[in-house]
């Protein structure tokens, strides 16, 4: 891939970042998106005026969709500007300085309802692959679509870049499981919009993957009777995919949740999985020697408490004692009474 033009216009020289990116843009972004984002204006330096989307890729170790997928996210929020050649492929980037009077930039995990107004929805629904996603929505829900349903399923194909194929598999495939809420489907479309889900294969490769990686951890969790919420998904996800777990360190992880809360803590294993990310674990045999290690530091820290301590009393029996001639004294006492 070519390389990319950076156009810093002259307006950095060394790394800076305005007040109002970290108040109003920075808390509402995706953390990866920040990191790269800050990596790109560290970029935009007179000594490094070029660079390339699968450079940016091995740098953070995403994929260059995600790299493309956080790009695009800056760019809607007017932080920067994107310019591509014939093949539609990104050749330069340009920042933007942030809008003083903007409100802040919309979450990743919310899309405003009534986001389009209805002439804009009339245009959309000209087109013969909206209207069949509209149609086939319906029939799966078995009613008709609202105001607000038109604009959620707008924004999978208009802002996450859906095709109709990939959203009629998130209908069917919600459905099936017996969800028919669009918040719900929702949630999906943007937790596959972070995987870089953009295709009904990746769609299914991804549902298998994870289908046994769910039942992996309800089983360790003794969980029954329900499914997994999208946020349960996501965390398994975080922990497959971000941290690389095999099953047997998340299997390990759910049984000490269990042991220390008594019930099924996608928090508590969170914690304890993101501190062994954290202490480089790769294996089974590296927690045997992280509890190990934090065993002997316990250890060491009772036998320094239990160390004894010098008694109050033997500090005074270091001073040298008076000796005395009781016989003197009781002469000196009868000859004061006489």
């Amino acid at each position: 891939m070519a390389d990319i033009i950076l156009n810093g216009s002259g307006l950095l020289s060394y790394t800076c970042v305005p007040n109002i990116f970290i108040d109003k843009y920075m808390t509402n972004a995706n953390g990866e998106f920040v990191k790269i984002y800050l990596y790109i204006i560290r970029c935009m330096d007179q000594s490094r005026q070029s660079c390339s989307i699968s450079e940016l890729a091995d740098v953070f170790e995403h994929t260059e969709k995600d790299i493309l997928r956080a790009l695009a996210y800056w760019e809607k929020v007017h932080l920067l500007h994107l310019e591509y050649d014939d093949n539609k492929e990104v050749t330069g980037i340009a920042l933007e300085l942030p809008d003083q009077t903007t409100a802040a930039a919309p979450s990743k995990n919310t899309q405003p309802a009534n986001d389009y107004p209805p002439e804009q929805i009339e245009d959309f629904q000209k087109d013969e692959g909206v209207q069949e996603i509209l149609f086939i929505t319906e029939n799966y829900l078995g009613r008709t679509l609202s105001s607000t349903d038109v604009c959620t399923i707008l924004y999978w194909y208009d802002k996450l870049h859906f095709s109709t194929d990939l959203i009629e598999y998130l209908i069917e495939t919600c459905v099936s499981n017996g969800h028919t809420s669009l918040r719900y489907m929702e949630k999906i479309a943007l937790s596959w919009a972070d995987s870089g889900i953009d295709s009904v294969a990746d769609a299914k490769r991804d549902h298998n993957m994870h289908h046994k990686d769910a039942y992996t951890v309800m089983n360790a969790f003794g969980i029954s009777g329900r499914s997994l919420i999208p946020s349960e998904l996501s965390t398994i996800r975080k922990w497959t995919g971000q941290y690389a777990f095999s099953s047997d360190i998340i299997k390990e992880a759910c049984r000490r949740t269990i042991q220390a809360t008594g019930k099924a803590s996608f928090e508590y294993a969170d914690t304890i999985l993101t501190n062994w990310n954290r202490s480089n674990v790769h294996t089974l045999n590296d927690i045997v020697k992280l509890d190990t290690a934090h065993q002997k530091s316990k250890s060491a820290g009772k036998s320094r408490e239990s160390a004894p301590r010098p008694s109050a009393g033997s500090r005074f029996n270091n001073f040298p004692q008076r000796t005395y001639n009781y016989e003197q004294l009781e002469k000196k006492l009868l000859n004061t009474t006489r």
